[in-house]
């Protein structure tokens, strides 16, 4: 655990990546590995997460994400995105995964299905569209603990137009809606903030005990 809380002083959200440090492959199975190994409600993951590759559609994205550098100097650059309506079928072929996963009959989980249709499909379309784009901040949890513990940096960002990071990727005909961004990669020797000291408030101010 020592090591853990090592890994959390040593990370912070990385302003100047160096453009010429790309992360190596294995590292980036590790990430798709932790990512997908997160905690979601329910166990659903409504979201899709994606790794942009090409060079001109990261371009084309830095003016929707402020201009800011990160975009295209990092190594990869991942795009977290929410399912915003999920539907009978969406949950239904979840329960066909558990069913085959974990050696079951379908019909040994009707209970849990009917019970997960009842609470999520008869949300209003504002809520569910909510309670999915929640879930990509939990998975985020673990990709940042992840890069942390591999020593690769990860900033995340809620600072771009999510409505033109649809209209670029294509989320808008696909259902998605992009929730977070991520540049991943190795920090600019030049970036001053590595230096700063970490500013967190005190343990008397955040926690309590009741």
């Amino acid at each position: 655990m020592s090591t853990f809380i090592e890994n959390q002083n040593w990370r912070y959200a990385t302003k100047k990546f160096d453009s010429t440090k790309k992360v190596d492959t294995k590292d980036i199975e590790i990430l798709k590995e932790a990512i997908q190994l997160s905690a979601s409600s329910y166990g659903l993951q409504p979201y899709k997460i994606f790794f942009i590759e090409n060079p001109e559609v990261r371009a084309q994205l830095q003016p929707a994400a402020w201009g800011q550098t990160q975009i295209v100097d990092a190594s990869h650059l991942i795009v977290f995105a929410s399912i915003n309506k999920l539907d009978e079928s969406y949950i239904d072929s979840f329960i066909e995964n558990i069913a085959s996963t974990r050696n079951l009959q379908v019909s040994d989980l009707e209970g849990y299905a009917s019970f997960m249709k009842n609470a999520i499909l008869n949300l209003p379309e504002d809520k569910m569209a909510t309670w999915t784009a929640k879930q990509t901040y939990i998975a985020l949890g673990n990709l940042l603990a992840a890069a942390a513990e591999l020593k690769i940096d990860a900033t995340p960002m809620e600072g771009f137009e999510p409505e033109k990071f649809n209209e670029i990727l294509g989320f808008n005909k696909r259902g998605l809606h992009a929730t977070l961004v991520v540049p991943i990669g190795y920090r600019h020797e030049e970036d001053a903030l590595q230096h700063a000291a970490k500013v967190r408030k005190s343990a008397a101010e955040l926690f309590e005990i009741i």
